[in-house]
This record gives structure tokens, C-alpha cells and sequence, in this order.
């Protein structure tokens, strides 16, 4: 790899707008690390990249396992010794396996279900990686969420995305205040609705318009905005 590089991490890559994000940056010159819990999948979606003559590598990814977490901190410090880049994409929606979408008929193991991949999971990645964007005073992450969690347009349904969604800016927040001294930045997004397996058919949006903000904030310049929310290129209310 050529080591003038910037490196990236996208955490659930092998889909939709990680698997765009992987790709656009790898456009922008940047060398991605693509992961993914299902291995086979991340090793098609990364093979579909390279063959686009992209530099792609894949490593695999449990974002609910500190394990799984350090074994990637360890891989990446010893193949590059820094990261520049990560975006922490994984993510899930699963509150429709309950019988219905109100709050009222959630379960609460859907709820930790939920909060363990969307806002433990982040925690978790953000940390093992933390010292690898320290060591070189430089890093940008980008947590990818979602309006759902806006509390100025809190609505009802789907309580369990919409609950770690603002955790998970929360947790932005947090990042970007104690990271600010480091020259990292962190921010949040709303991709908006996109056509993924999540977003579904109907989506009004492509993933590569999904990602353009995402892509945006990853390559931001020194002294950018950090601890805010943005959809399309502009900060929204959180």
C-alpha cells in the first residue's frame, strides 16, 4: 500500500451506504478498510471494489465484541501504524419484530438489542481506534445517524432506532469535547432516506447522494466544525 495514503475505517461496509462511503472515499485517494460482521459478504463487497481498481481491504467486525474491536486496532496499527478516518456506519432498525410500532409494545430487549450495535457498538469501535488517530494529532469520525433522533422533531414509533439514535448523539458530543485538543473531529449525520435494504425501495435518495455529506465530513479540513449534526452539508437543530 502506498503509505502517503490517508486510511479509513467503515464499520458495516458490506451494504448500502457504508459499501458507497467505502467506495467514494477510495475515490478520493484514500486506502478504506472495509468491515462487516458477515465475512463472506465483506469479502464479496470488497473484492466488487478492488475489482473497480479501488484500494480496498477487508478485515472482519463485530461492533457488540471488545474483542472483535481490538482485534482490528491491533491489525491496523500493525500494517500502518494511524488511521485518519472512521465511519461508523453499522447499524440496526428492528423494532417492527415487535407486534407493533408504538412505544407501548416494545420489548425491552429490543431496545438493548438495539442500543448494543448503534450506541455501545460506536463506543466501543471509537475507543479501540481513539490512540491510532492521537499518535498523529489528526482524525475524523463521523458517526452516521439519523432526524429520527432529533429531539426537536421527537415523533412516536419505532422507539428503539429512534432512542439510540439520540444516544448516539450524545455520544458525538462527548467525543468531540474530549477529542477537540487532539485535532479530531466529530460529527454527526443524517443521511437522509436512502435506497438501502433499511431504507427501502421507496427511498427518494440514491446511496451515492446519501453519502456525499458522510464523505463530506470525512475529509474535512483543519479547524471544521466538530460536535454538530449535519444533512446535506448544513447543520441541523439537534
Amino acid at each position: 500500500m502506498n503509505s502517503t495514503k490517508k486510511l479509513a475505517v467503515v464499520t458495516g461496509a458490506n451494504r448500502g451506504l457504508g459499501f458507497e462511503a467505502s467506495r467514494q472515499l477510495a475515490k478520493n485517494g484514500y486506502h478504506v478498510i472495509l468491515t462487516s460482521r458477515d465475512a463472506a459478504k465483506g469479502q464479496n463487497a470488497a473484492q466488487t471494489l478492488q475489482n473497480e481498481g479501488l484500494s480496498i481491504t477487508f478485515h472482519p467486525l463485530d461492533v457488540t465484541s471488545d474483542q472483535s474491536c481490538q482485534k482490528l486496532a491491533d491489525f491496523i496499527q500493525q500494517e500502518f501504524g494511524k488511521l485518519d478516518v472512521l465511519i461508523n456506519n453499522a447499524g440496526i432498525s428492528i423494532d417492527a419484530k415487535d407486534e407493533g410500532n408504538s412505544i407501548f409494545d416494545t420489548h425491552i430487549e429490543t431496545l438493548k438489542e438495539t442500543m448494543e450495535t448503534n450506541v455501545y457498538g460506536v463506543f466501543r469501535v471509537t475507543r479501540a481506534l481513539i490512540p491510532l488517530m492521537r499518535v498523529q494529532n489528526y482524525g475524523r469520525i463521523v458517526n452516521v445517524s439519523s432526524g429520527m433522533g432529533q429531539l426537536t422533531d421527537m415523533e412516536g414509533g419505532y422507539p428503539g432506532y429512534r432512542l439510540s439514535k439520540t444516544a448516539l448523539n450524545a455520544l458525538t458530543r462527548i467525543l468531540a469535547n474530549e477529542l477537540q485538543t487532539n485535532n479530531i473531529l466529530v460529527n454527526s449525520v443524517c443521511p437522509g432516506w436512502v435506497k438501502t435494504d433499511m431504507g427501502g425501495s421507496a427511498a427518494p435518495r440514491t446511496p451515492e447522494q446519501g453519502v456525499d455529506t458522510i464523505v463530506w465530513l470525512a475529509t474535512l479540513a483543519n479547524g471544521s466544525p466538530t460536535g454538530s449534526f449535519f444533512r446535506d452539508r448544513q447543520p441541523i437543530a439537534w
